[in-house]
């Protein structure tokens, strides 16, 4: 009698799992389903948004960052997303073709890398790049309107081609690099101290960083190689400067 009792019960338990499982199956798809729904309704009120300010998006850098930004919020890529056969979402929504604008301001990121290289060692502020681009048009008589934000939207679109240009962090500051080379921690610890005060000399960055002598030495000898510090030796002890914080200025 109790081997039937335990064997009931364990066929009522197998029972009540499948109801619950079949159950929670039904309850999932139901929310994928509200999702859908909501989703296919934001992606139509997006659309709706970007025929109606089409004109802002072009030519206003943070009206285009922002619109951007809720592209992404529902998992929308404007620079890859397409919604028909005619061409990408931007193309489709907002008359021409986001993924030309981000392409022709790539190749141009590119071009100013490579221009500057020598001088930089292929380490340049984002700012730096954006005002030299306007610079530029506004000397040709041209008239685009970017932002920083755009100029990383292009560095990021390069990725898929394998490029070698990526965006880094030194300090407060987006910098692109546009050399395969990775920094090390001290060699970014010492653009770090050199963002802040313009420029280092070994026995600063022995009392503050409390590094010895081989270490600091290292450091500045491979930034030296590279380009990426240029050095004062007229004064009583060498100073080694960054070009591109010379170009930006001495504040962080």
């Amino acid at each position: 009698m109790q081997k039937g009792v335990g064997l009931g019960a364990l066929t009522r338990n197998t029972k009540a799992s499948q109801i619950y499982a079949s159950h929670g199956e039904r309850i999932q798809k139901a929310h994928l389903e509200e999702l859908a729904t909501q989703l296919n309704v934001f992606q139509a009120v997006l659309q709706e948004f970007a025929r109606r300010h089409a004109k802002d998006i072009r030519s206003n850098p943070t009206f285009r960052a922002e619109f951007a930004q809720m592209c992404s919020a529902i998992g929308v890529d404007p620079l890859t997303s397409s919604s028909s056969k005619k061409g990408s979402f931007w193309a489709e929504m907002l008359g021409t073709s986001m993924n030309d604008f981000y392409f022709e301001l790539a190749v141009r990121v590119v071009e100013l890398c490579r221009a500057t290289r020598e001088g930089n060692g292929g380490l340049i502020a984002v700012a730096e790049v954006r005002d030299r681009i306007m610079k530029k048009d506004e000397r040709t008589g041209g008239s685009s309107n970017i932002s920083e934000d755009d100029i990383l939207r292009a560095v990021e679109s390069l990725k898929p081609l394998g490029s070698g240009f990526s965006v880094i962090a030194i300090g407060r500051r987006q910098m692109i690099r546009s050399v395969p080379k990775e920094l090390n921690t001290d060699q970014s610890t010492v653009l770090e101290v050199i963002q802040v005060l313009g420029f280092v000399t070994p026995s600063m960055l022995r009392a503050n960083l409390t590094w010895d002598r081989a270490r600091v030495q290292t450091a500045l000898e491979d930034l030296l190689s590279d380009s990426l510090v240029w050095v004062d030796d007229q004064a009583d002890e060498n100073e080694y400067w960054s070009p591109t914080f010379i170009s930006q200025g001495l504040q962080p």
